[in-house]
């Protein structure tokens, strides 16, 4: 099988090496250049033509968001951002990157690697297959206009994705309208960058979108974000839905689940329920889908062609989990569509 040739750019010389000493650790991967900084980085491209490339955003002469916007219209390739706990990493998903990996402080540098190791090659590897020509830019959101009405509390819409998810979850909630009923979601991420995510979604959108915390009521009009290390179930009370967010082993490979999320919908919501399953790699959200299915909810796939990472909605689709599958412009419609005619 051909190694995937990966192009390390980080104004750092020694997260460069680490990186580098990470991706070699596996046998499908090969380290094709080095680069401190946008200009070498763009000559080596050229030059290489490497598959996938790591980016770190804070460089001197151009930074990294900056660069991704003059690349990917001359270059379009797959690019993995890595990045400390910083809110512009969504300008770099915004701007074409595939995919990120949190870069954390205080560790020793074998503790990076360690850290590194996993996460990234798998991450390099999935992303050497993304189809990055004819990915649209982020355009404008219409709000859906046509409205939901009544019952709205007695209903819940739960979203799982993955790779390629954060732009995805936007390109749906921003057509949400306050009338949308609540509305759960889980997006795989590291801890902190979650809460940065709900924020950045909170002030784009119309409705109002929120990291969850335990024992937060699910309300019409709002979307709660799974926390980045806690697993987040739905539980019904006398006054309602609300959400438990607790601390976890990995479940199905990941913390939070969709799994997780999508099997307590289909215990308490059951045929109140629409479950949606986005763009990501892996199967997280498949079984728990095919549970919301069984148990009388509408079920919704991203199709293959507007998905990044067509991994999840497929496993899902595959084992009859799915009962429309759409594009994810189109998708907001649908859920607005299900929503009124489950009435």
């Amino acid at each position: 099988m051909k190694k995937v040739r990966v192009l390390v750019v980080d104004d750092s010389f020694v997260i460069r090496n680490i990186l580098k000493q990470s991706l070699e650790q596996d046998s499908d991967i090969e380290v094709a250049g080095l680069a401190c900084d946008a200009f070498e980085a763009r000559d080596m491209i050229i030059k290489l033509r490497p598959d996938v490339m790591t980016l770190d955003i804070e460089m001197p002469r151009m930074n990294g968001i900056d660069f991704l916007k003059k690349l990917m219209p001359q270059y379009p390739m797959p690019v993995i951002v890595v990045s400390s706990l910083d809110d512009r990493v969504f300008d770099a998903l915004e701007a074409g990157a595939v995919d990120f990996i949190h870069k954390p402080g205080g560790l020793t540098r074998t503790q990076l690697i360690e850290h590194m190791k996993y996460e990234l090659n798998e991450k390099v590897k999935v992303a050497a297959n993304v189809k990055i020509t004819g990915r649209k830019r982020r355009e404008p959101a219409a709000v859906i206009s046509d409205g939901v009405t009544g019952r709205a509390e007695k209903e819940i819409i739960a979203i799982g994705a993955s790779t390629g998810g954060t732009e995805a979850l936007y390109d749906i909630i921003s057509k949400f309208n306050t009338d949308i009923p609540g509305v759960v979601a889980v997006q795989h991420m590291p801890p902190g960058f979650t809460g940065m995510y709900a924020e950045r979604m909170n002030n784009q959108c119309q409705v109002s979108v929120k990291e969850a915390r335990d024992g937060d009521r699910v309300k019409q009009g709002q979307v709660l974000i799974a926390p980045g290390d806690k697993h987040m179930r739905l539980v019904k009370t006398d006054d309602g839905y609300h959400v438990v967010c607790k601390f976890g082993e990995k479940v199905s490979g990941h913390c939070p689940s969709v799994n997780v999320l999508f099997n307590s919908v289909a215990e308490v919501a059951k045929d109140k329920a629409v479950g949606v399953i986005l763009t990501g790699m892996g199967s997280d959200g498949a079984a728990g889908l095919m549970e919301m299915h069984r148990r009388g909810a509408v079920t919704i796939g991203q199709d293959e062609v507007s998905s990044i990472v067509y991994g999840m909605p497929k496993a899902a689709y595959e084992i009859g989990a799915v009962t429309y599958q759409v594009g994810l412009s189109q998708m907001a419609g649908k859920i607005y569509s299900v929503i009124n005619n489950k009435r």
